[in-house]
């Protein structure tokens, strides 16, 4: 097991380069499944959870290879079971069952894993793919679905879940007639999702709204895509920027993706500027305290909370953060309390009141992006902060370690 050891108080400068979305390349990684021949995938993230994911595709008969950013799928000798040992690892493995069940009529897959930031059920996943003429029962510890055929149908989410409409997404494309999805997720990472399913000759309609229609076809062809960048890597190397007192240019950034986060880190005191080169974030005053409540895209990102919380540490005055997505999407804030920071839970609303500096110390990372943001403060704090369970980091972060340390961050990864 890794750690991050940071010797604070460095303002970062320089040019880093953001790569592909770690969560539209999960997704994309899946619906190979129900392709017909070779699927070649550009800008794919060397991160653990594409690690982990590759596994599981080689596992149910996927063959896989990856050259450099790129990596290669042909879903040609599948099998339906996916096995405990590796789903347990990662939430994202239940987007499996959707394209398994479309493309064989049946799936076994363990109950999923992940971060530990809420109760996140599947019941959404299942009684989409339900309503196409799915039946599953529950064995082992195993989901075990099966289907004589996958048929159109309404499916209306009672609240937008991004998994929920990837996995239905993925199905629909395969059954017969026509399939709406109500309630549907607008994030950019649907609809990069929904884009490749149509380069592979899928017919999908409406994707970046709430309502998505999609016209069953009987295969799907294979294509080479490319996989968006990641916004929210992207936001945390701006929230690095200010943080540190430093100026970073961000290249390869989704500027137009990140407009809540951009619009927020300005409140706060940021210069933040799209630039030809690519997005120059410093700070333009003093930092301010702020407000924010997570929700569903195009609003607030609850993956970029912790990071934020981490900037409003150190700004003047009180912010209040509401969390509105997960139940559980605070554990950050203890490990931020012992390097100083005063922050008061309720429920799902934190109280932030700034102070003038942060002090290094060991903490622990619970879940991925409050992983990111300990990082964040530790670059910020006096002294030495030593970041534990990086594990979580590597999940969504390639080799930040390396990132940060071109711009001049005093950063090293070690063994425990």
């Amino acid at each position: 097991m890794d750690k991050l050891i940071i010797e604070g108080g460095v303002p970062l400068k320089g040019t880093v380069d953001v790569g592909g979305a770690k969560n539209a390349a999960l997704p994309i990684l899946f619906a190979a499944i129900l392709v017909d021949g070779p699927v070649r995938l550009k800008n794919v993230p060397d991160t653990q959870d594409i690690v982990t994911t590759l596994r599981l595709l080689r596992d149910i008969g996927c063959e896989c290879r990856r050259e450099g950013e790129e990596v290669v799928l042909d879903a040609k000798n599948l099998h339906p079971e996916a096995p405990y040992e590796i789903v347990r690892k990662m939430r994202a493995s239940v987007l499996c069952m959707g394209p398994l069940l479309a493309r064989l009529g049946r799936v076994r897959a363990a109950l999923p894993g992940g971060c530990n930031i809420g109760a996140r059920p599947i019941d959404l996943h299942l009684k989409g793919l339900e309503r196409l003429g799915a039946k599953f029962d529950l064995a082992g510890g195993d989901m075990v679905g099966s289907c004589e055929s996958l048929k159109g149908a309404v499916v209306h989410f009672d609240t937008p879940t991004v998994g929920g409409t990837e996995n239905v997404l993925m199905a629909a494309v395969l059954a017969e007639g026509e399939t709406v999805l109500e309630n549907a997720a607008k994030e950019p990472e649907v609809v990069d999702l929904a884009n490749f399913l149509a380069a592979c000759g899928a017919k999908i309609a409406g994707q970046g709204t709430s309502e998505i229609r999609v016209r069953g076809v009987s295969s799907l062809t294979g294509c080479g895509y490319g996989i968006i960048p990641d916004r929210i890597v992207a936001g945390t190397y701006l929230v690095a920027a200010g943080i540190t007192d430093g100026e970073v240019l961000v290249r390869n950034c989704p500027f137009a993706e990140l407009e809540p986060v951009v619009l927020k880190l300005r409140s706060m005191g940021m210069g933040i500027e799209k630039t030809p080169e690519g997005v120059l974030a410093k700070r333009s005053g003093p930092l301010r305290g702020a407000d924010l409540t997570t929700q569903p895209h195009p609003g607030f990102p609850t993956d970029m909370q912790a990071q934020t919380m981490a900037l409003m540490c150190l700004a003047e005055g009180a912010s209040v953060v509401e969390e509105s997505i997960f139940e559980n999407r605070f554990m950050h804030v203890p490990e931020f309390c012992r390097m100083g920071a005063q922050i008061t839970v309720r429920g799902r609303t934190a109280m932030v009141r700034g102070v003038s500096r942060l002090k290094g110390a060991p903490v622990m990372a619970s879940d991925l992006r409050g992983g990111a943001a300990l990082v964040l403060a530790g670059l910020a704090a006096s002294g030495t902060t030593q970041v534990r369970r990086i594990y979580h980091v590597d999940r969504g972060y390639e080799a930040i370690e390396k990132k940060l340390g071109g711009l001049g961050a005093r950063i090293r990864r070690e063994r425990e």
